[in-house]
């Protein structure tokens, strides 16, 4: 796919509407709130606890959603000439997901700035070693990666990890503004838990609350991953990175079901957003329906995101991602 003067059309899908943002918090926020609600009153009046995790899974998608509109307030493209107006719906959706939304906007930038360039890896992605950095590494940090790639790892152990511990504290890169986001999302759920010790329950909120953050921090961590860590993916060194080509070869297009579309507010067309990060979630697939030049890139086919959950290390002499597998019968060949 070369850029064209298509690229230009983009920028037409640009700019909230607020009718559709204001359509899109409400149906978010108050089916999220009355699924929690009604957890809460099954756990309450002593209803079999598999009854309560039934819900689950739909709490945690719409959670899911809730994280995805964060997200495009970190970009200002969520309300029309106000990001007071973004930040704060931000700030409101970081208290729910567990993410203090500064420090989400700040990594989150950077992300967009540097992804799939191999020079500037670290901030805002996850974890990855070229291989020649891999063989030359110590035992234990070898060791250490090995445990960190394991898809049970990764998808189930990190992001509760994540979300309810390493988010409640700020990083040494952390500015001031990220700071005081961090203090006050922890003061908010601090004093939800408050609010649950003298209604519900602190026990009834973390039977409601555990599960539902457990499964959306694995789906939301998964997301991320497929968005930029897929079988022949791009990535570059910095001296001939280009912008356009993590774009359009470094980002995935993960063509969901509609219902997964809807619950994962198209971040399935990430190619896109990467494209035009001004354009927001809900013109995403108006835009791709429109310019025909954007169908060149392929979705990822279910088999092929299966098999791209064990690759691992970037090998710069075939270009792509490899697994560990790979690696071993390189060093044996």
């Amino acid at each position: 796919m070369e850029k064209g003067e298509w690229i230009e059309r983009l920028n037409l899908y640009e700019g909230a509407d607020i009718y559709k943002s204001v359509k899109q918090l409400l149906v978010t926020f108050i089916p999220y709130l009355i699924v929690t609600a009604a957890m809460f009153y099954l756990v309450i009046n002593g209803y079999s606890y598999w009854t309560i995790i039934l819900l689950t899974p739909l709490a945690s998608l719409y959670l899911v959603r809730i994280f995805i509109i964060m997200h495009d307030c970190s970009h200002k493209s969520y309300w029309r000439r106000s990001p007071a107006v973004c930040f704060i719906i931000g700030h409101i959706c970081g208290v729910l997901t567990f993410t203090a939304f500064f420090d989400f906007r700040q990594f989150h930038v950077i992300h967009h700035a540097t992804f799939a360039n191999l020079e500037k890896r670290g901030d805002g992605d996850i974890w990855t070693m070229t291989v020649d950095e891999y063989n030359s590494a110590s035992a234990l940090k070898r060791t250490a990666y090995r445990v960190f790639r394991n898809p049970f790892v990764l998808f189930l152990i990190i992001p509760p990890i994540l979300f309810l511990i390493l988010n409640r504290f700020p990083t040494l890169k952390a500015r001031a503004s990220t700071k005081w986001s961090i203090i006050f999302t922890d003061i908010m759920i601090a004093l939800i838990i408050v609010a649950a010790h003298y209604t519900v329950g602190v026990r009834s909120y973390v039977a409601v609350q555990l599960p539902v953050l457990l499964l959306s921090s694995t789906i939301g961590v998964w997301i991320f991953f497929i968005n930029h860590q897929f079988e022949g993916v791009y990535w570059a060194h910095d001296d001939k990175w280009d912008r356009f080509q993590a774009a359009v070869k470094g980002s995935s297009f993960v063509n969901f079901p509609s219902i997964l579309r809807w619950f994962t507010a198209n971040i399935g067309f990430h190619y896109i957003h990467h494209l035009n990060y001004r354009i927001p979630n809900y013109n995403l697939d108006r835009c791709y329906r429109e310019i025909p030049e954007l169908h060149e890139v392929q979705p990822l086919k279910f088999l092929r995101v299966l098999r791209s959950l064990n690759l691992a290390l970037w090998d710069d002499n075939s270009q792509r991602l490899i697994g560990f597998e790979e690696l071993g019968k390189q060093l044996t060949s």
